[in-house]
């Protein structure tokens, strides 16, 4: 009997009423607002609401260096939620939105998988309560009132050459990266090079995820920087009086959005920033929400633990005051193998024949990448638990590497099976969770807000990435000494680099040391709190392939929606 698909397991759940999740965090009727049968908001209040109760422990679930494929967080974050309950305890999990753009693109989804997923599955992966569309409507009334600005006279003075907001779109459009605008007659505009980001890079986005607060929203919308004028002074868009009106179009976005899992654990979704350039993380208000609500608090970073994990650690926690009580690092056979240097993994293709032969060699050639993400957790103060993602094609020889590298350098281990198994299949993962947060805490951040922005780029170059050093180009250089002239300079980093290395270089697997981490040029992100170096080639509008997952997305005979996984 083959595996049923995802969302022939999402259709065959048992959910329950949504109220019936509210009052197992303890929230009240009156602090949701319903968005038909199947998911609500949470409003505000919630967060002052509940600020007395005990504050549950905080667990971030990040990964090794991932393959293009992906190794499987958010199924992991789930099937943990939903194995919590298994050991009698109450969990909450936070995750971000995902975006329209990959899922019709090469993900066709992103709930979870199998047996470990949230519901319903469809309305998540296709806009849920509008959000995005939020936030590209205020990213690019933004872009329309610079546009209006220049027509009417620019009396602020822009630098049409150093204009840095462009406009948002939830697709992969590859074609509306870098475009003219005002093209036509006088009337039409100011001609100038602009271009289009997908939306879940808008610095609006890193906003929502970032406030704590409406009125924190409200004022870091009026913080953001749209350019700069001639004499080299920041632009915002409170100068450009847009502050308020954007504010107004994300006052429903602000609030998270309450789902469930397929076994019925409350699941908070909300904002869904890029996971390259921006911190790519869930809300903070989230976060303030469902650490009242449970014994355990979970949420998810993107990508590997060089990347979301640290961008967690030293600037969502920066945000929010809370402090992590443990890190999941979610580790696979075939990323490990893939990081030994023998095999290529490209998304969309089937993976080579020979990496599921049962090599634990392969497993231990790759094991530097494992041991470099625990110790890049261990950095932070922060006690980390290895859960090993099974596959079916995987070896008991292959989990025992990874096991004996894990327990190595000092991490507690565990087999999971929840893709198949459920909740039942991460116990023990959950039981491991559990005594790692029993453990004191003794966080703290990897650089201090005094420190120079060079001195934090460095830092986590060094410390993270294992770089031998870092070289700026001159573009870079001025950019970076401008952002501390302006004033910018108490903010992080979040340095924008490949995934697919803890280097900037894709081709370099493993854990590479002594690399040189070439920054080409700094943009700042002042809305959100962050200033983010660009090191090598980053796209932040990704583009169509040859077989996305929107050829196969449709409705069959009876009116249901195929083809998301």
């Amino acid at each position: 009997m083959s595996f049923p698909s995802d969302l022939d397991i999402a259709r065959a759940a048992n959910p329950k009423p949504l109220g019936e999740i509210a009052e197992m965090m303890g929230i009240g009727d009156h602090l949701l607002e319903p968005y038909g049968s199947s998911l609500a908001k949470i409003d505000l209040d919630a967060v002052e609401e509940l600020a007395g109760r005990p504050r549950a422990k905080y667990v971030v679930v990040t990964a090794i260096t991932p393959t293009p494929l992906g190794e499987g967080k958010t199924t992991t974050t789930v099937g943990l939620g939903q194995a919590m309950k298994h050991i009698g305890k109450n969990a909450v999990i936070t995750l971000r939105q995902p975006s329209m753009g990959p899922t019709f693109g090469i993900k066709g989804g992103a709930a979870g998988g199998g047996y470990s997923q949230v519901i319903p599955m469809e309305l998540l992966n296709l806009h849920l309560t509008g959000d995005f569309h939020a936030v590209t409507a205020a990213h690019n009334l933004l872009a329309a009132m610079v546009d209006s600005h220049l027509h009417h006279g620019n009396a602020l003075d822009l630098d049409l050459h150093n204009i840095a907001w462009r406009r948002v779109l939830d697709v992969n459009d590859r074609a509306l990266r870098n475009i003219i605008v005002g093209l036509g007659a006088r009337q039409d505009g100011v001609t100038r090079q602009t271009g289009f980001d997908i939306t879940a890079a808008s610095e609006v986005m890193a906003i929502l995820a970032l406030a704590t607060s409406l009125e924190d929203l409200r004022t870091r919308l009026g913080r953001i920087v749209v350019g700069y004028d001639r004499n080299g002074q920041p632009v915002t868009a409170e100068q450009l009086d847009a502050a308020g009106s954007m504010a107004v179009i994300m006052r429903e976005a602000i609030k998270p959005n309450l789902l469930q899992t397929l076994e019925n654990t409350p699941v908070i979704v909300h904002a869904g920033p890029f996971g390259n350039i921006a911190h790519g993380n869930s809300s903070i208000v989230a976060d303030l929400v469902g650490v009242r609500c449970g014994d355990y608090l979970l949420t998810e970073a993107g990508f590997g633990a060089d990347m979301g994990a640290e961008r967690f650690f030293n600037i969502k926690c920066r945000s929010s005051g809370l402090t992590p009580d443990a890190a999941v690092l979610v580790a696979t056979v075939r990323a490990l193998k893939a990081h030994s240097g023998r095999y290529k993994v490209v998304a969309g293709k089937e993976l080579p024949a020979d990496l599921l032969v049962e090599n634990p060699d392969d497993v231990v050639a790759g094991g530097a990448n494992l041991r470099k993400q625990i110790e890049n957790v261990q950095a932070h103060g922060v006690s980390p638990v290895v859960a090993i993602n099974a596959f079916p094609t995987d070896h008991d020889s292959e989990h025992q590497a990874i096991r004996e590298i894990a327990e190595a350098a000092g991490a507690r281990v565990a087999v999971c099976t929840h893709f198949a198994d459920g909740g039942a299949g991460a116990t023990e993962l959950a039981h491991a969770v559990v005594e790692a947060c029993e453990e004191k805490s003794t966080f703290s951040f990897l650089y201090p807000d005094a420190a120079t922005l060079t001195e934090k780029i460095e830092k986590v170059a060094t410390t993270i990435y294992g770089a031998g050093r870092v070289e700026y180009s001159p573009v870079a250089r001025r950019q970076l000494a401008t952002y501390e002239d302006n004033g910018f300079g108490n903010l992080p980093v979040c340095i924008a680099k490949t995934h697919l290395s803890i280097s900037a270089d894709a081709s370099l697997k493993g854990a590479p040391t002594g690399h040189t981490l070439s920054v080409r040029e700094a943009r700042a992100s002042v809305g959100a709190g962050f200033i983010y170096p660009i090191c090598g080639d980053m796209r932040t509008m990704p583009g169509l392939g040859t077989s996305p997952a929107a050829s196969r997305i449709d409705f069959d005979d009876d009116g249901e929606i195929i083809g998301l996984s």
